[in-house]
């Protein structure tokens, strides 16, 4: 029996209809330098990971802040770099070069923008899923509505304009941090089961 053909896009009402969904699996808020060497073993022991950052947001015209957390997702874990606490570390910048692990997201030119920023390295690895989806005749672009169209379920965005350099993260800020990498994870995967 063959599969029915997929969408190309999705509308937001139809996005509203479909289930809520989130991470589940184990969360790392790393914030201390020395516990990057730590984690870095399981990073590097991974064929693929998603990726995204997150930056306190800024109203004021001509203003920035720096990228204050990175995420990257394995299918059950989720680490979560606060960049504010522990810095672009050797060790860290060595990983985000390795070209041996795909690190998948959407819009990553503007997240290594600001993480070379931080520190300059060279990256290595990384996918840009809208260069993917548009190879399988996909016109969504954003990682809403690809979640909707390829994973069947929708994501809350509500914490993405959130203070990410707060002394402490929420819960809500975990979470929303924790699925926004993941689903780039797993939108990456279907998108090689496809192909």
């Amino acid at each position: 029996m063959t599969k029915p053909p997929l969408k190309s896009n999705i509308s937001n009402e139809e996005l509203n209809e479909l289930p809520l969904g989130m991470f589940t699996g184990k969360v790392v808020v790393v914030q201390e330098a020395a516990r990057i060497k730590k984690i870095l073993p399981e990073l590097y022991d991974q064929e693929m990971l998603g990726f995204d950052t997150e930056t306190k947001p800024v109203f004021v015209r001509g203003h920035s802040n720096k990228v204050a957390l990175l995420q990257l997702a394995l299918p059950e874990k989720v680490f979560l770099i606060r960049l504010q606490q522990t810095g672009m570390t050797d060790e860290l910048a060595e990983f985000l070069e390795s070209a041996a692990i795909e690190k998948a997201g959407v819009a990553i030119r503007d997240d290594l923008v600001a993480l070379k920023k931080l520190r300059s390295f060279n990256p290595g690895g990384f996918v840009e899923i809208t260069h993917l989806t548009k190879s399988v005749g996909l016109e969504a672009e954003s990682v809403k509505k690809l979640t909707g169209l390829l994973l069947g379920f929708r994501i809350s965005k509500s914490a993405q304009t959130s203070n990410w350099e707060a002394p402490t993260l929420t819960e809500k800020q975990i979470q929303y941090a924790a699925t926004d990498a993941w689903v780039c994870l797993e939108i990456f995967r279907r998108l090689r089961a496809l192909r």
